[in-house]
């Protein structure tokens, strides 16, 4: 078996098309087709239902793409550590983060590794929390930051970056605007504005009602902190957030209100990455980035 037949089954797969697979890696189509009936017969399945119109895995298709995906990063990792210790960076760095982590600033983080190593690739990818610790275990990103979602395994481990506790945001005209502390319990019959389930806030806060027993209804599912923010202001509907989201500019005169739940709700930000073995140098190098940086990156 052949890396570049993974690697043109890898491309079919994420296009769903040969044509456009096949200009993606600037191939002919008759090549990657050829390519790609060659890994079938040594695998001795199809791995692919052809249409007219586009490609989809079959069963032997999608057992094959995890591993296929883990070994190529496996490969790119083991030419970037020859390329480090002859002291050069390069390669792709490919990061994953939820949006507005606390415990990183990702855009000034990313501008300081690429004045750092100006011949690295930079890739970002924006996702939820499970998907985005999904992608590194399968070896499709280098490392994420986003919320905790599991524990440890041996295809992913967790660096803590930091943990703050979860507030209540409600419009100034609110009835439980001028309370001290809120509980779940005094929340059950409220709307509330929140993100899809992915999301690191989402999960903390529905894992706070679940311990309380309390169901709640989330009127309003959103995709981004600034349309979760100015829905609350409009008081369309309240938010249970990270606290340094009510410190956004964006936030404005919205109330924030300390969250005590059944047991103590933190949101805890974490790096996600392979093991130790299996991180690239750009991940590393990120990492030590991020370890030294100033105060606030």
């Amino acid at each position: 078996m052949e890396l570049r037949h993974l690697q043109h089954f890898v491309a079919v797969a994420e296009d769903q098309h040969f044509t456009r697979a096949a200009e993606r890696l600037m191939v002919s189509q008759s090549g990657l087709s050829s390519s790609i009936r060659a890994l079938e017969r040594e695998l001795q399945a199809a791995l692919f239902v052809r249409t007219t119109r586009r490609v989809t895995l079959t069963e032997a298709g999608r057992a094959l793409l995890g591993e296929a995906e883990r070994i190529l990063a496996q490969v790119r990792s083991a030419q970037d550590a020859v390329a480090a210790v002859q002291g050069v960076l390069r390669g792709t760095l490919s990061l994953g983060t939820e949006q507005c982590i606390a415990g990183v600033q990702v855009a000034r983080l990313l501008a300081r590794f690429r004045r750092r190593h100006p011949d690295v690739e930079i890739r970002l990818r924006q996702a939820g929390a499970e998907a985005l610790a999904e992608e590194v275990a399968a070896g499709g990103l280098d490392l994420a930051f986003g919320v905790r979602t599991r524990a440890d395994t041996d295809q992913l481990r967790s660096v803590p970056l930091t943990g703050e506790p979860m507030t209540v945001l409600c419009h100034p005209a609110h009835r439980l605007a001028g309370a001290a502390v809120v509980t779940p319990e005094e929340l059950g019959g409220e709307a509330f504005v929140d993100f899809h389930h992915d999301w690191g806030p989402r999960r903390t806060t529905d894992a706070a009602f679940a311990a309380a027993d309390v169901r709640r209804t989330v009127a309003l599912e959103v995709n981004d902190v600034h349309s979760l923010l100015e829905l609350v202001h409009e008081g369309l509907g309240i938010a249970v957030v990270p606290r340094h989201f009510g410190l956004k500019r964006e936030a404005g005169d919205l109330v924030s209100l300390p969250f005590k739940g059944a047991r103590e709700t933190s949101y805890e930000t974490v790096a996600m990455l392979p093991p130790p073995e299996a991180t690239s140098p750009a991940a590393r190098a990120l990492m030590a980035l991020l370890e030294t940086a100033e105060e606030g990156v």
